[in-house]
């Protein structure tokens, strides 16, 4: 445990924002988005990896991992850091990815998010929708928002997440965060029940599937703020995701539930700094006007681009044009940019005709 704990500390001290421990392989670090490997430790063993996995977990975790043959769990370094950590088979052994979650939970200044937060963050109700890739910093945002509101409304905020993350003080907010697997069986069954928990603010940590997905509109229809996340890279696919995963004869319903409950779409990545040192992050930004509903409502999502284009006087935003702020400011290299642009061919365009 003590080798493990001082990997743990050595991805804290490096800055990393992952660890992943393979069987067979050095220990590999994430910073600032590329994996390195630290040849410098012993190469991880398969006894190393059942004896510290199998300590971090209670009884019912090891049940649930030989049942699932993965699971996610959380470990924190007092005065340090807390980690999130998945642990899975591969090729027969045990493997983990271990995330850094920061102790202190960063406001919206704190990080220099885009302004527009603070306001969707006093939402009374309705829909918000964080979304990007795995690792592009939308827990960080969830976590800002809520904390935006903690320092600044009275609300009962209620968290539902696989594992728990950032770890909240209350302020003026009352915040209980639920974790899969040692508070509720899951997220569809904790957002089945919240609603009779009188929350004013529901996070979904993920929405995973349709029943998932259709608990949260329905939370969200019923007076809730609910924030929750999906894996999709801007505003327009989000929108189709989530009407997607219904089947046809229930599409038209989610369009109209989503129509009337959509507030905020916000869509993030994270490009390395031109410096080579450290990640900055882009945004797309939607937010619900009564076009942006019109749109969602008809199914004609193929408008949801020119509406956010338009929309800047909302505070809308597109992805490729925060990815041009980036570039001209001089804080990203050109060719990370349009890596991460929706419309690369767009982006090469306006860059050219500057």
């Amino acid at each position: 445990m003590d080798e493990f704990v001082n990997l743990l500390k050595e991805l804290v001290k490096r800055g990393g924002s992952d660890l992943h421990l393979k069987v067979e392989e050095p220990p590999i670090f994430r910073i600032d988005g590329r994996l390195v490997r630290a040849t410098e430790f012993d190469v991880i063993t398969p006894e190393f990896m059942k004896e510290t996995m199998f300590s971090l977990m209670t009884e019912k975790q090891v049940e649930r991992f030989k049942r699932d043959l993965e699971l996610d769990l959380s470990y924190e370094i007092p005065g340090m850091s807390r980690f999130r950590i998945n642990v899975f088979l591969q090729k027969g052994y045990i493997g983990a990815a271990i995330r850094q979650i920061p102790l202190k939970v960063k406001t919206i200044d704190d990080w220099g998010l885009p302004p527009q937060l603070k306001d969707i963050a006093m939402y009374n109700r309705g829909f918000v929708l964080v979304t990007g890739p795995t690792g592009s910093g939308k827990s960080t945002t969830l976590a800002a928002m809520i904390e935006e509101m903690n320092n600044r409304v009275k609300r009962h905020i209620v968290t539902i997440e696989d594992p728990v993350e950032f770890v909240f003080e209350d302020k003026m907010c009352v915040i209980e965060q639920r974790e899969i697997g040692v508070d509720t069986f899951s997220f569809s069954e904790a957002l089945k029940r919240v609603v009779r928990q009188s929350p004013d603010v529901i996070m979904v940590g993920e929405m995973r599937d349709l029943e998932t997905i259709s608990r949260a509109l329905t939370a969200a229809e019923m007076g809730a703020l609910v924030l929750a996340t999906l894996h999709t890279t801007d505003a327009a696919q989000t929108v189709d995701r989530v009407v997607d995963v219904f089947p046809p004869e229930q599409q038209h319903q989610v369009r109209l539930q989503l129509s009337n409950t959509i507030r905020a779409v916000i869509s993030q990545t994270l490009l390395p700094l031109a410096t080579g040192k450290g990640r900055i992050a882009a945004f797309e930004i939607l937010i619900g006007t009564p076009a942006i509903k019109n749109a969602i409502r008809e199914g004609k999502v193929d408008q949801i681009y020119n509406l956010i284009q338009s929309g800047g006087r909302h505070g809308m935003r597109l992805l490729d044009q925060s990815l041009k702020e980036l570039y001209l400011r001089g804080l990203v290299n050109y060719e990370d940019a349009l890596s991460k642009a929706s419309n690369p061919s767009d982006f090469e365009a306006s860059i050219a005709r500057m």
